[in-house]
């Protein structure tokens, strides 16, 4: 595990510096903790709040990614065909 200065931690808190990847991770993580684990009320309630942050972020860098695909692809997104077997 790396070790992050507080800094970081306290510019990623909104999500704003957090790569996709790393917001989904800490996704993961927080609906983890919420299925295994008896939270006391607040604390779910903080847990879905931050949970409902980070998949906005996520949807919205897939979004973006998306439009830039459209727009590399001539505006028009192709059908994946896969690796070829």
């Amino acid at each position: 595990m790396t070790k992050t200065s507080s800094r970081t931690k306290v510019a990623a808190a909104d999500g704003s510096d957090l790569s996709y990847e790393q917001a989904l991770d800490e996704l993961e993580r927080l609906v983890a903790a919420m299925e295994g684990q008896q939270l006391p009320l607040d604390k779910l309630l903080e847990s879905y709040k931050r949970g409902a942050e980070l998949l906005a972020l996520c949807r919205g860098r897939l979004e973006a990614v998306e439009q830039q695909v459209k727009l590399l692809d001539g505006a028009e997104l192709k059908a994946w065909e896969g690796p070829e077997s």
